[in-house]
C-alpha cells in the first residue's frame, strides 16, 4: 500500500497528514476525518481500505484537535468550526494539488460532524458521497447541559478554560456551538450518506443519527449490534464491507 505524506495549510497553521493509494490526476478521492482526542491514525485502516478498493484516501491531524496531533495549533484554539475550516482548507488542497475526479467526504464521531456540517456547505456538486460514522451531533446538547465528555461547567457562565484533561479547552469550544440546531446544521446535502451508528454506543446517543437518517434525501442507514463508539472486530469489518459498497458506484463512473 502507497503511503506518502501530505500537508497544506490554513492561515498560518499547517495540517500535515498522508495519502494512501495512487496520487494521479483524475482518481476519486475521499478525505477520512478522526474525532475528538483523536488523530489520523485512528482512521487510516478505512483510507488502507479505500486505497486497496482504487481510491486516493487522505487522512490528516486536525489542528489542535486531539492527543498526539502532528498538525499546529493549540487545542485551546480548536472548535467544531475551527476544525470544518481545517476540513475545507484540505479539500481546496486536494482539489488544487490532485486534481481528483471527484472528492468524497467520510468522518467518525466529532470528525463525522464536522464533515457533514462541509458537505452541507459545499453541496453534491463539489461532494460526491459523505460517510458518517456515529457522527457526534449531540455536541452542542452536551455544550447547553454543560457537560463535554470529560469536562463539566455552567453553561449560563461557560469560563474561559473548560478544563485540562485529557487536553486544555477553552470556553470557544463550547460558546461555538451553545445556539446550534445540530440537524438544521446539516440538512441541505443531497448527495448519498452512508450513515453507521453501533447499538452500544455510549457516548453518542444512537437517537442523534436515527433522527438525522431522515435529514438526507438518499441516507443508508445501518446500526451495527453490539458496536460501540469505535468499531473494532466484527463492527469494523462489517463497517468497511458497507463501505466498500456503498463507494463501489463511484468507481463505477456514477
Amino acid at each position: 500500500m502507497k503511503k506518502v505524506p501530505f500537508s497544506c495549510s490554513r492561515g498560518r497553521l499547517t495540517i500535515r497528514g498522508h495519502l494512501f493509494g495512487e496520487a494521479a490526476p483524475g482518481m476519486p478521492a475521499v478525505i477520512v476525518s478522526h474525532g475528538f482526542l483523536a488523530n489520523e491514525k485512528t482512521v487510516c485502516g478505512y483510507a488502507a481500505a479505500l486505497a486497496e478498493q482504487g481510491f486516493l484516501a487522505v487522512t490528516f491531524d486536525f489542528n489542535g484537535g486531539g492527543l498526539g496531533s502532528r498538525s499546529d495549533g493549540k487545542s485551546a484554539d480548536m472548535t467544531l468550526l475551527t476544525e470544518k475550516e481545517d476540513l475545507l482548507a484540505v479539500i481546496r488542497a486536494v482539489q488544487g494539488q490532485l486534481q481528483p475526479a471527484s472528492v468524497s467526504l467520510m468522518g467518525c464521531s466529532q470528525g463525522g460532524f464536522v464533515s457533514a456540517l462541509a458537505a452541507k456547505e459545499l453541496g453534491s456538486a463539489a461532494i460526491r458521497r459523505l460517510i458518517l460514522f456515529y457522527p457526534a451531533l449531540c455536541i452542542p446538547d452536551d455544550a447547553r447541559k454543560g457537560h463535554m465528555m470529560s469536562y463539566h461547567f455552567d453553561p449560563d457562565n461557560v469560563p474561559d478554560v473548560l478544563g485540562y484533561l485529557p487536553m486544555k479547552l477553552s470556553g470557544a469550544y463550547a460558546r461555538a456551538v451553545m445556539d446550534m440546531d445540530p440537524f438544521e446544521a446539516i440538512r441541505g446535502y443531497d448527495g448519498p450518506v452512508l450513515l453507521l451508528h453501533g447499538t452500544e454506543d455510549r457516548v453518542v446517543d444512537i437517537s442523534y443519527s436515527r433522527r438525522a437518517k431522515s435529514v438526507y434525501r438518499q441516507c443508508e442507514y445501518h446500526e451495527l449490534p453490539g458496536g460501540g463508539h469505535g468499531f473494532s472486530g466484527k463492527q469494523d469489518e462489517e463497517a468497511i464491507q458497507l463501505i466498500r459498497s456503498f463507494m463501489r458506484p463511484v468507481l463505477g463512473g456514477e
